[in-house]
């Protein structure tokens, strides 16, 4: 498994790749043998593409789940895909799948999310009958409101032209379920505000339908310190809090049944446990990183070491040393793939560990090679790569080819320092190379529809970043720089 901290608690990563689409999670344990699951959903400008992920949650007793959208590159309202509702099914085999694993109904989930995500948890919740569902400022027609305020989203869950048939439908996927009062029994608890400039098209309208449900709760914001939609998630943070709180504890906070003490110390936790273990990002049949060369008993030279071997079924090789993330070697057709440090090493040993990456993002175990470097050797002559830098240099290469169309970053966006993706399209390309400052940073394939992903492993230091994209060609054809331009955030935020 790959657990990481937040705040304290342990989060380990996974990635459920049993349906169309791959679905990328964070999970939590619950503390004291608590008997429930918050499900988190992300906003649009979650870090990450992960909602409140950053420790917010950290007091709730619940098993936590956090799902990733980001399917293809791109958001997509956990829904659909170039009008491919397979994401659905996606993510909700997940969600049944982890409700199994920890022996629970649909009684003892909650929804949770804001924005986009606050959309999800309502549909997800109402169509598949999950008990509470929280929803902060959702948007309740989803296709007018992608195609207006995200066309970049909305391209990437329509379709390029987005039509116009998928638009109202997407427009009425949760108002319909409303309208039939479908899982009537579920406990509604609504954020909005007047402030909030999406309130008069995409609340107040709806209101009648939600008022038909008897255990609907609106937290109706009025505070002059609301700005605008960012802020009413913010302002009302607490009492969310408070009721997840109260929710995960079995208690509903409206008058009649309550129950307490939902905790089970000592519940059979082998479900979850062999569930988190075979979805994993860490995967025992992803074949471990060959090293080829160097040597252990091998002297290098300080700036020409170079690292070889081969990673068959892989796409890329992560290459780190005490921790700090060094490099991305690609991977060529044929399995192998070679590395050489452009800043050159220090003198003497050298442990570097690498681990290869398939391309789902299921990633190898780890291999250790220790290596020698002295200012007495000289450097051999460079080894043929699978992906020579020149592909990518256009000042010497013929520029034919049209610049890439990157997708995400999307400009100004803000993003957490690690973990930043790149995605986008290219006609005629079959690689599209990454550079910051004159210095190539990575390389990804093309895939046969034009489209292309490439994950940025390590930190990037906070403040903007701006990133040239080109394509290129087997024939070393290169094309014009497209560049990409985004912020990293300094400071945390849900």
């Amino acid at each position: 498994m790959s657990p990481s901290a937040a705040k304290g608690r342990t989060v380990i990563s996974g990635i459920d790749a049993s349906g169309a689409y791959p679905v990328e999670y964070r999970f939590a344990h619950a503390r004291g043998g608590n008997r429930h699951l918050t499900v988190v959903f992300a906003n649009i400008d979650a870090p990450d593409d992960y909602g409140w992920a950053t420790g917010v949650l950290d007091n709730l007793r619940s098993n936590i789940l956090w799902i990733r959208d980001r399917f293809d590159g791109g958001n997509t309202y956990y829904l659909c895909r170039d009008g491919d509702f397979g994401v659905e099914q996606s993510v909700i085999g997940l969600v049944r799948r982890v409700m199994n694993a920890l022996g629970l109904t649909p009684a003892d989930v909650t929804l949770w999310g804001s924005s986009k995500g606050g959309s999800a948890a309502l549909y997800f919740g109402l169509r598949h009958g999950f008990r509470n569902i929280v929803a902060s400022v959702p948007q309740l027609r989803i296709g007018s409101f992608v195609r207006d305020m995200y066309p970049r989203t909305g391209r990437h869950m329509l379709g390029e032209t987005m039509p116009e048939d998928m638009v109202r439908r997407l427009d009425t996927v949760l108002t319909d379920l409303l309208a039939s009062e479908a899982n009537p029994a579920a406990h509604l608890y609504l954020v909005s505000s007047p402030q909030d400039e999406q309130f008069a098209t995409q609340i107040e309208p709806y209101l009648g339908l939600l008022q038909r449900y008897p255990n609907f709760n609106f937290l109706y914001s009025e505070s002059p310190h609301i700005t605008g939609h960012g802020k009413v998630t913010q302002r009302n943070t607490p009492p969310l809090l408070g009721i997840a709180g109260l929710l995960v504890e079995g208690i509903s906070p409206r008058l009649g049944f309550t129950r307490h003490g939902y905790e089970e110390p000592d519940a059979d936790r082998s479900g979850i446990t062999g569930f988190l273990a075979a979805t994993s990002v860490v995967q025992d049949w992803l074949a471990a990183p060959v090293v080829t060369a160097p040597s252990l008993h091998d002297p290098q030279p300080l700036n020409g070491a170079a690292l070889t071997g081969r990673a068959p079924g892989a796409v890329r090789v992560s290459i780190w040393q005490n921790g700090v993330y060094l490099a991305s070697a690609p991977v060529g057709p044929d399995g192998d793939w070679a590395w050489r440090r452009e800043e050159g090493w220090s003198t003497g040993e050298h442990t570097v560990r690498l681990f290869a990456v398939d391309r789902n993002g299921i990633q190898s175990a780890r291999t250790d090679v220790t290596f020698t470097t002295s200012d007495r050797i000289t450097a051999p002559p460079v080894p043929e790569t699978t992906e020579p830098e020149r592909d990518f240099d256009t000042a010497g290469a013929r520029v034919t080819l049209l610049p890439p169309l990157p997708h995400t970053p999307e400009p100004g966006q803000q993003l957490l320092a690690a973990g930043i993706r790149f995605t986008g399209a290219s006609n005629g390309a079959t690689r599209i190379g990454f550079r910051r400052n004159g210095t190539l940073l990575g390389s990804c394939p093309v895939a046969h529809d034009g489209r292309w992903l490439w994950n940025a492993e390590g930190e990037w230091a906070p403040g903007p970043h701006t990133v040239e994209i080109v394509a290129a060609n087997e024939a070393g054809e290169a094309s014009p720089p497209a560049t990409v331009t985004f912020d990293v955030m300094s400071l945390s935020a849900h």
